[in-house]
């Protein structure tokens, strides 16, 4: 119901009548069921759960019987006898279940009136669209005696912040293969040791710590988290525990590598050593699967980690990185947009002549197993609206799957909006050698660290399936 217009004027109990009625009708949507169970605390699974749900009695979601009682109120509150109302008293029998898609009609109609203490004693009954009665009831209030006209209140946007990306994400990974070995460099901080902990309990990994014995154990034991299970290499220091950590990798000892507490660049320069690193034939890459709520797909953005400045050649590996991993993802064919300032070619924007570049290179063959276009500005990628309104007839605007940044402070900015303005979650993986890397951040909470593992998986399983 749109309350943001409304003149909300009630009547008084010596201007109200047995007989007189008011209704009102609402659909009933899987985000009104997850929102009053977020109110009310009933989490129920009868009302969230649909694989529960599939076995239960109804065989679907149901709505709470009291979100559909709430329809009554609504009625009293605003309608009848509106404003000044005092609700005293229910008594309701659900007659039929509510599913959400169901547009439910709710009607009051005053039965009785008892005029010493000005109230009323109301039949209410709510129906679906097809009629079919799911509660009845009556219902007993003071009617107001004093004339009130206000306008309706404008309600807050209300959003719900799901993140099924990454449980879906979570669920091919778990169920796909049993727990890889995982070296993991220097994890001497409870963020590091605490996404181990979670990762081998969800299943996903075997982890290898590398690093300072002692230290490992002293941080373990401080935050109250439990190793005793996890193999320890001792090595000294953070640059110790990396090469450890790549040579356990190189030796077949573990499938993964995972970054700790020591600097991405630690880790990576031993990873690119020529004779002792992990190095294979394209260039490194850093990519974000970010779980965005307000968009419809997970959103691939590249390269926001590892290549500061990155060439033409070097955005041609970034893109067919992320390409590579959309597939893994199950995105058949990645819609691909390479962004810049302005969606016009510009001699005077190197961002614009590389994605052009790299557009021509898609269509020659360099670059495959994506649709690329570009240059495209944020908006555009992400919003079919805006692109239209600017003209831009494209296959990628407004359903970009991959975003590929100009640079690392673009990229950085990026994902860092959209996790901490946007409430997107991040997991990040480094393609490019000869395993996946994983690599988290301090901020990360615990879905998105285990994303970042999961995606490791999935990306190791392919490799070798």
């Amino acid at each position: 119901m749109d309350m943001k217009t409304e003149l909300l004027e009630n009547r008084v109990f010596d201007d109200i009548a047995v007989g007189d009625s008011a209704s009102l009708a609402r659909e009933i949507t899987l985000d009104d069921i997850a929102l009053f169970s977020f109110i009310s605390g009933d989490v129920n699974p009868a009302h969230l759960d649909a694989e529960y749900a599939a076995t239960d009695l109804f065989h679907h979601i149901i709505a709470q019987g009291v979100l559909t009682a709430g329809l009554i109120s609504a009625v009293l509150g605003t309608k009848l006898p509106g404003p000044g109302t005092i609700y005293l008293g229910q008594e309701l029998k659900f007659r039929a279940p509510v599913s959400p898609g169901d547009t439910i009609t709710a009607t009051c109609t005053v039965t009785e009136r008892i005029p010493e203490k000005h109230r009323l004693i109301l039949d209410c009954h709510c129906v679906n669209q097809t009629g079919l009665e799911v509660l009845r009831g009556t219902a007993t209030v003071q009617a107001p005696t004093e004339k009130i006209s206000r306008q309706a209140i404008a309600l807050p946007e209300v959003r719900l912040l799901r993140h099924e990306q990454f449980r879906t994400l979570l669920a091919r990974a778990t169920a796909a293969a049993a727990p890889l070995s995982t070296a993991i460099a220097y994890p001497c901080d409870e963020v590091s040791l605490l996404a181990a902990v979670e990762a081998a309990e969800r299943g996903l990994i075997t982890p290898i710590l590398v690093g300072p014995a002692d230290k490992i154990r002293a941080t373990a034991a401080l935050h109250h988290l439990d190793i005793s299970a996890f193999r320890i290499e001792d090595a000294p220091h953070s640059h110790a525990a990396a090469q450890r950590a790549v040579a356990l990798v190189r030796a077949g000892e573990a499938k993964l590598l995972m970054k700790g507490a020591l600097h991405t660049d630690e880790l990576l320069h031993e990873v690119m050593e020529r004779d002792t690193g992990l190095r294979a034939s394209t260039r490194l890459s850093h990519v974000y699967v970010m779980d965005v709520p307000s968009y419809p797909r997970p959103l691939l953005v590249t390269d926001a980690a590892i290549n500061v400045a990155p060439t033409l050649e070097d955005k041609c590996c970034i893109v067919q990185n992320a390409i590579n991993l959309a597939h893994v993802l199950g995105i058949a064919t990645p819609r691909v947009a390479i962004l810049a300032a302005v969606e016009t070619v510009n001699v005077g924007m190197q961002a614009t002549l590389d994605a052009a570049a790299l557009c021509k290179m898609a269509d020659r063959g360099q670059i495959t197993g994506g649709v690329l276009d570009g240059p495209l500005a944020f908006d555009n990628a992400i919003s079919a609206a805006a692109a239209k309104q600017k003209g831009i007839v494209s296959p990628v605007s407004g359903c970009a799957d991959i975003l590929v940044v100009p640079n690392i402070e673009a990229g950085n900015i990026l994902a860092k909006q959209l996790t901490f303005l946007a409430n997107a979650d991040a997991a990040g993986i480094v393609l490019g050698a000869t395993v996946p890397i994983i690599l988290t951040s301090r901020a990360d909470d615990a879905r998105a660290r285990l994303a970042s593992c999961a995606l490791a998986v999935m990306v190791a399983g392919a490799a070798h399936g």
